[in-house]
């Protein structure tokens, strides 16, 4: 059966206004998303082929190792010395949306499967990013946290520390997760990263900007399971 959505990456200044249009849809009441880190970015679309339509965006960009941490995106929010000394490469995801017209699974599998093709190709030994909560208030996403702080934060070596100006410490949450609500409430890219053997930071970053909250967000490619490796290239 063919599929119905399509990854591929950007091939013209087109295409990169049409991830632009889609993150402003998401993230900026319906202005274009466009930043200074768009340049040095491949933007990845997820396309409905039955529609025409774009349904999902992200863009990517390498680094050769952990040197290079500091002229990421996520750098810019979270104290990253812990990964300086990091000596394989490393690829930040982000600016991943969905249309919320869309609920296909299928959209979160073609995007992973484009994401594994890139990591196979260029041997990527770690992900990384921002994962953002729609809506900066803390309250909205208390049991998402609390098994953040129960199962998922990063291993001490790789630990990001403070650096932005207003942050919410879940780590300090005393409080025992509702796994349903909790697994309910996490973004669909943050669930997909802990399914892998993903994990975050302590805390989670308040940005007015963009009306979320995100949380630095570390997957060592060495560390996902045989099988979850296995469906991941299968949607390649």
């Amino acid at each position: 059966m063919p599929r119905r959505f399509i990854a591929r990456y950007a091939e013209s200044p087109e295409d990169v206004r049409m991830a632009q249009a889609l993150r402003g849809r998401v993230f900026r009441q319906g202005r274009a998303d466009v930043d200074g880190f768009d340049k040095s970015c491949i933007h990845v679309l997820v396309e409905d082929i039955t529609e025409g339509k774009i349904a999902c965006t992200f863009r990517i960009q390498p680094f050769e190792n952990g040197s290079e941490i500091f002229s990421s995106y996520a750098a810019q929010f979270y104290e990253l010395s812990a990964l300086k000394a990091y000596p394989g490469k490393l690829v930040e995801m982000g600016r991943f949306c969905i249309d919320p017209r869309y609920s296909n699974p299928d959209i979160l599998r073609a995007a992973w499967g484009m994401m594994t093709q890139y990591v196979d190709e260029n041997s990527v030994k770690m992900l990384f990013g921002c994962s953002s909560f729609i809506g900066a208030e803390a309250e909205a996403h208390l049991e998402a946290f609390a098994l953040l702080k129960a199962r998922h934060l990063a291993p001490r070596k790789y630990l990001p520390k403070i650096k932005a100006p207003k942050v919410f410490r879940f780590a300090r949450l005393m409080r025992k997760p509702n796994l349903r609500a909790a697994q309910h409430a996490m973004p669909p890219l943050l669930r997909t990263y802990l399914l892998m053997g993903g994990w975050t930071s302590d805390h989670a970053v308040v940005d007015k900007d963009l009306d979320t909250l995100h949380v630095f967000t570390g997957l060592e490619i060495g560390a996902i399971p045989a099988a979850r490796k296995r469906l991941l290239r299968a949607s390649a």
